[in-house]
């Protein structure tokens, strides 16, 4: 049953939250995709975006070092268009108020915005994995989400903008290290 519970958002949300094509995503924001907003890259965004990808070519850490750099661009062309910069974190209770993000609209859109890069070829040393949760209750910890990333070793990557507000650097860090964190709503 929780594992069940784990697994169901990451099969649901992308669905109701629809895929990004080329430069136009649907943002997920209210809590658990309540709310989408249509929302297009400038010419400006791609060719930032592209510039910052391309600057981290040298290495995976350099892409992994970019990618935290253009989320945090993608993050901000959301804030304009939806008008509201998002808080760090969520707070229980706030549901349903738009322009907030829980980890499932963040991660949500993290992993559209990532497969935006890999469909663009500006992925050069990751590729898109699936999301993936921590915690379940049992464990002391509130179920929690994140984009991944996988290196040509088959390391994967948390991509996780969650404790930021909107527009932060997101975490960009080992799974296996993001699976031992989260205890009590810290990173």
């Amino acid at each position: 049953m929780i594992l069940i519970a784990r697994l169901l958002p990451l099969i649901l949300f992308p669905l109701m939250c629809g895929a990004a094509d080329a430069q136009n995503f649907r943002v997920c924001h209210g809590y658990g995709c309540t709310f989408q907003t249509r929302v297009a890259l400038s010419g400006a965004d791609r060719s930032r975006i592209a510039s910052i990808m391309t600057s981290g070519r040298a290495s995976p850490a350099a892409e992994r070092a970019a990618v935290r750099r253009a989320v945090q661009v993608f993050e901000r062309r959301n804030i304009q268009v939806i008008g509201i910069t998002d808080r760090p974190k969520m707070q229980f209770g706030k549901s349903r108020e738009k322009g907030q993000m829980d980890c499932v609209d963040e991660s949500t859109n993290t992993d559209q915005f990532l497969r935006y890069l890999q469909t663009t070829g500006l992925l050069r040393h990751h590729s898109v994995a699936r999301r993936d949760s921590r915690g379940s209750f049992i464990d002391g910890r509130y179920p929690h989400f994140t984009a991944v990333l996988k290196d040509r070793s088959g390391t994967l990557w948390a991509v996780d903008s969650w404790y930021e507000p909107g527009g932060g650097a997101p975490d960009v860090m080992l799974l296996t290290e993001w699976h031992r964190r989260g205890f009590g709503g810290q990173r």
